[in-house]
């Protein structure tokens, strides 16, 4: 018997096989056409859910890096535009720059920048996460292909699709950038990389057990508080405080 369809049984539901002779003028029963391929020792066709989205993410996320940009604005009213990039998996932060013009071109260039200072730290990463923003570009796709990423565009209008992305702009907005008076680029740029460092080596993040992302293991139990004193490092002017012990 030849199958009236352009795929195999396998790719096929009895329903969908039992369509086209239905076009045809043959009416077979659903039940008829379900035995068949099960005679012939021909499996139903797999099911074609696939993991959800959140599933996804949790499962790929030591693979994943996403990208989206900040704006923030000047103490003149100008706007800036910021590009920032996390990997879902160490929770790494990178900001790569701040401009008034975000083309197309400034932002290809800020994707080469990450991938020079990624090196080898890029093969591990599979997939590059990004919305449909059109400052992006094909060329911009192209840096991140070039080191074997394949580039997911998340759905349009659904900032849920990125949850962690769009957590660390809201970490970027409610701990240094809402409260510091932005005079232009250049001091953007140091407030970011400044906090940036703060974030690598001493915020903590409940996904990562409390851990700063450069750090893989906490420190020893102190269980004699009056012999170790604690010294406080003032970050941006003391608006963000680290804390250690002593040595």
């Amino acid at each position: 018997m030849v199958w009236p369809t352009s795929g195999t049984p396998q790719r096929r539901g009895h329903r969908r096989i039992q369509g086209e002779p239905a076009r045809l003028g043959h009416h077979i029963a659903h039940s008829t056409v379900w035995r068949i391929p099960h005679d012939a020792g021909i499996d139903p066709v797999p099911r074609r859910t696939g993991p959800t989205w959140r599933e996804f993410l949790t499962a790929q996320a030591e693979s994943i890096i996403a990208a989206d940009f900040l704006h923030l604005d000047t103490v003149l009213g100008r706007r800036l535009y910021a590009l920032v990039f996390l990997e879902y998996g160490t929770r790494r932060l990178h900001t790569t720059g701040a401009t008034a013009h975000p083309t197309q071109a400034w932002t290809t260039q800020q994707a080469r920048n990450l991938a020079a200072d990624l090196g080898t730290r890029t093969e591990p990463l599979r997939f590059l996460l990004r919305d449909h923003d059109g400052k992006y570009g094909r060329t911009f796709d192209t840096v991140f292909q070039a080191d074997d990423l394949h580039v997911i565009k998340s759905a349009p209008q659904a900032p849920r699709a990125n949850s962690h992305r769009e957590r660390v702009i809201g970490t970027l907005r409610h701990e240094p950038l809402d409260h510091v008076l932005i005079l232009g680029e250049t001091h953007a740029r140091q407030v970011l990389k400044t906090y940036e460092d703060h974030y690598h080596r001493h915020r903590p993040h409940q996904a990562r057990d409390q851990l700063p992302p450069e750090d893989r293991q906490h420190p020893a139990a102190v269980h004699d508080l009056d012999t170790r004193r604690l010294l406080r490092t003032r970050i941006l002017g003391g608006l963000v405080n680290e804390y250690r012990h002593a040595s």
